[in-house]
């Protein structure tokens, strides 16, 4: 088994309502730089935290529950290349994906390796997590300056939201 075979997982909850629409399996992955002050999920940030999980692993949990798939964490791209993987075999099987970053989309489609991935995730939710703009009231994200951006509608060079069909 090779390094990007495995992933450092913190947890995998499935029925989650609150990582996107209706119920999904968020699986939490360990590792963060970003450190945002008030993070709700701080024990995320040790990038040795959890359990290593095969892809294999990962995938049978998820097929086990059917639900569709949000990445969060940490900072899932800090684990880049096997997420790539998981995602790719998700999609396969016909799953809708979420994924949650503190970088901002901006900053990061630009990088090969993350266009790759973001042809596989249907919502991209970026931004570093800011205390001053807390917002409890906000759909799937904690703060204003969080974005739900729709991976498949924004293209290249643009950014489109994404809008709730409830």
């Amino acid at each position: 088994m090779s390094l990007h075979d495995t992933l450092q997982v913190l947890d995998i909850i499935p029925g989650t309502s609150v990582d996107g629409p209706g119920l999904r399996t968020s699986i939490y992955f360990a590792g963060c730089s970003h450190r945002c002050p008030g993070c709700h999920n701080p024990q995320s940030w040790d990038f040795s935290g959890g359990h290593k999980m095969s892809i294999e692993e990962i995938l049978q949990e998820i097929d086990r529950h059917g639900f569709n798939v949000t990445f969060s964490g940490g900072d899932p791209l800090y684990q880049l290349t096997g997420l790539t993987i998981l995602s790719q075999k998700l999609k396969e099987k016909g799953y809708d994906i979420w994924c949650y970053t503190g970088f901002t989309y901006e900053n990061i489609r630009q990088s090969p390796a993350i266009k790759e991935l973001l042809t596989h995730i249907d919502v991209l939710v970026d931004g570093p997590f800011i205390e001053s703009e807390k917002d409890l009231s906000l759909l799937f994200r904690g703060s204003a300056n969080q974005r739900l951006i729709d991976i498949g509608k924004s293209g290249i060079g643009k950014t489109i939201l994404w809008q709730p069909h409830f």
